[in-house]
C-alpha cells in the first residue's frame, strides 16, 4: 500500500458515485471496499468506527478519516493539485469555486430533496438554508447560461459535484431541469468526460 493510496468506502447506488468520478479525474491510487447495503454492511461495528454515521462516500487518506461528499471532492482536489481541479488559493476564482461547491450542498441537494419528496412549504421561505427551489434553479441557470462550465472556461472540482447532483436530480424527473438548455448543454457536456464516463463503467 503506498503512502497515497486512499481506502474508498463505496456502493455505486449512493453519492459515493461522485467521489468515483472525481477519483478518477484526479488519478488517485485507491482500494475500494464495495459496502453491501442489503446486508447493512455499512453500519457494522467495523465501518461505524470509520464513520459513526454510517454513511457513504467515506474515504481514509494518509490516516485522516473525510466523510461528507462535497468534502471529499474538495479534499481530493487539494491533495492532487496536478490534476488542476482547484484554482489555487491566491486565484480570484477560488472564491467563486467554494461558492459552487457549497451551493451545492447547502442550496441545491436540499432544495431538490424537498422537491422530490413533495414536502410542505414553509410559510416563511427566508428561513431556508436555500430560500426556494425557483430561487436555486434561477440561480444555477445564471452562472451555466454563459457555460461552459460553473467558472467558464474552467473545469472544477465544483463540476463534478454540482454537475453530478445536476444529472442525478434531472435522471429522476426532478421538475424545471430537463429540457432546460443551460442543464441539457451542461450535462451533455459532463457526459463527454474521460474520467466520468470510467466512473460510469464506459471506458474513456
Amino acid at each position: 500500500m503506498s503512502a497515497d493510496e486512499i481506502v474508498f468506502y463505496y456502493n455505486p447506488m449512493s453519492r459515493a458515485q461522485i467521489v468515483n468520478w472525481m477519483l478518477e479525474e484526479v488519478g488517485a491510487p485507491r482500494r475500494t471496499i464495495v459496502l453491501d447495503f442489503e446486508k447493512g454492511e455499512h453500519k457494522t461495528p467495523a465501518f461505524l468506527a470509520v464513520n459513526p454515521m454510517g454513511k457513504l462516500p467515506t474515504i481514509v487518506h494518509r490516516g485522516v478519516v473525510v466523510t461528507e461528499t462535497a468534502a471529499i471532492v474538495a479534499y481530493l482536489a487539494d491533495a492532487f493539485p496536478e490534476a488542476g481541479l482547484a484554482p489555487a488559493t491566491d486565484d480570484p476564482l477560488r472564491g467563486a469555486y467554494y461558492r459552487w461547491l457549497f451551493f451545492g450542498a447547502g442550496c441545491f441537494e436540499p432544495a431538490i430533496t424537498d422537491r422530490m419528496f413533495d414536502r410542505p412549504a414553509v410559510a416563511r421561505k427566508g428561513a431556508l438554508g436555500y430560500g426556494s427551489y425557483e430561487d436555486v434553479l434561477g440561480a444555477l441557470k445564471q452562472a451555466l447560461d454563459p457555460g461552459p462550465y460553473l467558472l467558464g472556461e474552467r473545469f472544477t472540482a465544483a463540476d463534478v459535484y454540482v454537475g453530478a447532483q445536476i444529472s442525478w436530480a434531472m435522471m429522476f424527473g426532478a421538475p424545471s431541469l430537463k429540457g432546460e438548455p443551460a442543464f441539457d448543454r451542461y450535462v451533455a457536456r459532463l457526459n463527454e468526460r474521460p474520467a466520468l464516463r470510467r466512473a460510469n463503467g464506459a471506458g474513456g
